[in-house]
Parts: C-alpha cells; sequence; structure tokens
C-alpha cells in the first residue's frame, strides 16, 4: 500500500511539471472557433478579390475551405457539440443567454445552406459569372459568423459553464475529446489546423505581417 501510494504521489508530481495542462472543454471550444475564423478570414480575401478579380482567385481553394468548414464547423463542433451539449443546457438554465440558443441553430442551418451552395459553385475550374452572387454569399456568411461566434463566446460558453460544477466540466473535458477522436482520429484539431494553414499558403495569406496595420495619419492642428 505504501508503494501504491508513493507512486500516486510521483503522477501527481509529473502532472504538476507537464506543460501546457489539460486543453478544457470552454478553450477547447474557442480554440475551435479560432480554425473556423482563420476560415472566415480566408472567405473575406477571396470575396475581396471576386468582386474586382474573379479570375485570381482559385474555386478550388475555397471549395477545401467550405469543406473544411462542413466537417469541422458544422458537422462535429455545431452538431455534435453545441447544439447536442451546449444549447439544451443553457436553455435549461434560463436567462439572458438563454434567448439566444434558438436564433443561433437558426443561423447553424443557415450557414449550412451557404455552405452547400459554396461546394456546388466552386467544383468548376473557372468561377465565371458566378463571381458576382459568390462573393455576396461570402460576404453575408462572413457577416453572419462574425457576430455569431463573438455572442457564443462571450455570452453562450461562459453560461454553459456556470451549469456545470467542477467534476461535471472535467466530465465534458473528456466527453468532448472522445467525440474529436471519433470524428477525426488522435489529431482532429492539429489536422484541421494543417489544412486550413495550407489554404492560406495557397491565397499568399500565411504571412500575418501583411496584415500589419499602417500608422494611423498626422492629426492635423488647423
Amino acid at each position: 500500500m505504501a508503494n501504491q501510494g508513493r507512486g500516486q504521489t510521483e503522477v501527481s508530481k509529473d502532472n504538476e511539471n507537464e506543460k501546457g495542462g489539460e486543453v478544457t472543454a470552454t478553450e477547447d471550444l474557442m480554440r475551435e472557433h479560432g480554425v473556423l475564423r482563420r476560415a472566415l478570414l480566408v472567405y473575406t480575401a477571396a470575396a475581396t478579390k471576386l468582386h474586382s478579380n474573379p479570375s485570381s482567385i482559385s474555386p478550388d481553394a475555397l471549395q477545401k475551405t467550405a469543406k473544411l468548414f462542413r466537417a469541422f464547423g458544422e458537422e462535429y463542433h455545431e452538431k455534435k457539440l453545441e447544439e447536442a451539449y451546449i444549447f439544451p443546457a443553457v436553455k435549461q438554465a434560463g436567462g439572458e443567454a438563454a434567448a439566444y440558443p434558438d436564433i443561433l441553430v437558426t443561423q447553424h442551418n443557415r450557414g449550412r445552406e451557404i455552405t452547400d451552395y459554396i461546394i456546388n459553385v466552386t467544383q468548376n475550374a473557372k468561377l465565371g459569372s458566378n463571381a458576382e452572387d459568390l462573393a455576396k454569399a461570402l460576404d453575408s456568411f462572413v457577416l453572419m459568423y462574425r457576430n455569431h461566434a463573438a455572442r457564443e463566446d462571450t455570452i453562450i460558453f461562459p453560461a454553459w459553464k456556470q451549469t456545470l460544477t467542477d467534476k461535471q466540466l472535467d466530465e465534458m473535458n473528456d466527453k468532448f475529446e472522445d467525440i474529436e477522436h471519433d470524428q477525426f482520429g488522435e489529431d482532429g484539431f492539429e489536422d484541421a489546423v494543417k489544412q486550413i494553414s495550407a489554404i492560406e499558403s495557397s491565397l499568399g495569406l500565411a504571412d500575418i505581417a501583411q496584415f500589419t496595420a499602417p500608422p494611423p495619419p498626422k492629426v492635423s492642428s488647423s
């Protein structure tokens, strides 16, 4: 028995010294949002070019982005986590946050319609006459999801966390990890990051230094 206690102490010390620590359920949700926000940035850059120079955008890159958003965002993050566990708990708890889940589900469904459209319209080697309509669809998709994800991060996820005890939150950490592994294998998040990074590189968006804002204009003294 003494050896067993010693072994448990050693494991505990190992855990204390381990860097990074365990990814919590709420941290997992928000880093998944990070992948989806990067997809939205791809859509924004593509829409800008589609308005002015449609031939400069590769339909294949947009299709890969849409398929990533479908698999990682819609089929996994939204259906398997938010709609299955988070939204029902928030609605049941009541309060200000309870007014949001129905709207968010409506937006999920509209997003899936737009993703279907993006996948269909980008199947050809050239976008042709679809370029302007696609640009408008991308713009509306991005506007919706920027507002959508911001409310989830600042209202829904904190409200959901408040419905759980520490023990229940630990259990949800494990459940969400199991769902991710069942859906994608051991490295679902890491693979999604690799996919969006490759898409960004193909469109010249990988170097974030290019997005550094210029200095503000000088204030006129007159």
